[in-house]
C-alpha cells in the first residue's frame, strides 16, 4: 500500500502518541526501551517529512513533550475597534495574526490572552468571551505539528494602551471585514475563523463555536 506524505505524517504522529504514552506508564526498562524505538522511529519520520527538521531535531522535539500525551493550548484574543479587528504582523513568517500565543502553566486562560495581547499589540484588554475552541489540525492550518493543539479563541474588551510592536512583531493594525490583510500567518489564524468572529461582532448572543 502507498501512502501519501500527509497519510505518513498522520502516521508519524499517531507513533508519537503511543510511543510517548507508553513511556509514561512503562513498568519496566525493557518496555520503556520498545516505547522509545517506536519513538525514534516517528523522528525518522517526520525527518523525512516536515520541512527544514532531520531526524534528530524531530526526536529533541517529541522528547520535550513528556508525560501522558494531552493537547497543547494556544490563546488568540478577538479585539474589535470601529468594527475593525485588531491584528499584528509575526516577524517568524511576515503574516498577519490575532495576537496570542502559548498558554503558560499557572495562568488562567483569560489572564494569558489579555498578557499575550499586550505583549504583541501594545493594547491592554479584558477577556469577555470565550468565541471559539477548535482542534488546530481540524481547521486546516499548516504547516502541521507533531502533536496535537486546541486554540481559545476569546472576545477581548479593549481598555487602553496605544500601538506598539515587540520582538515577535512587526506591526500592529486593524482591519475592516472587507480589507483582511492577504497574507495570514496561516499556522496561528484563518480566514474562516475571521469571517466566523465578525459574525460574532455583529450578533453578540451567537453562541461558542467548538471542534
Amino acid at each position: 500500500m502507498t501512502h501519501t506524505k500527509f497519510d505518513w505524517f498522520e502516521i508519524a504522529k499517531e507513533l508519537k502518541t503511543i510511543s510517548q504514552a507508553g513511556k509514561h506508564f512503562a513498568k519496566d526498562e525493557y518496555e520503556l526501551k520498545r516505547h522509545e524505538d517506536i519513538e525514534r522511529i516517528a523522528a525518522q519520520i517526520f525527518g523525512r517529512y516536515v520541512e527544514n527538521m532531520d531526524a534528530i531535531e524531530a526526536l529533541g522535539v517529541l522528547q520535550e513533550d513528556a508525560g501522558y500525551p494531552t493537547p497543547k493550548v494556544d490563546s488568540r484574543g478577538v479585539v474589535f475597534k470601529d468594527d475593525k479587528i485588531l491584528m499584528v504582523r509575526e516577524i517568524a513568517d511576515g503574516g498577519w495574526t490575532l495576537p496570542g500565543g502559548w498558554c503558560d502553566t499557572g495562568s488562567t486562560p483569560s489572564d494569558n490572552v489579555a498578557r499575550e495581547v499586550v505583549e504583541e499589540s501594545g493594547y491592554k484588554v479584558k477577556a469577555v468571551k470565550l468565541l471559539a475552541v477548535y482542534d488546530r489540525d481540524h481547521q486546516g492550518h499548516t504547516p502541521s505539528y507533531p502533536f496535537s493543539i486546541y486554540k481559545l479563541f476569546f472576545l477581548c474588551e479593549l481598555l487602553g494602551g496605544e500601538a506598539t510592536v515587540s520582538n515577535e512583531t512587526s506591526e500592529v493594525a486593524w482591519f475592516a471585514e472587507d480589507k483582511l490583510p492577504e497574507n495570514l500567518s496561516s499556522g496561528r489564524t484563518l480566514p474562516h475563523e475571521l469571517h466566523q468572529f465578525f459574525e460574532h461582532h455583529r450578533n453578540p448572543d451567537l453562541p461558542t463555536t467548538f471542534d
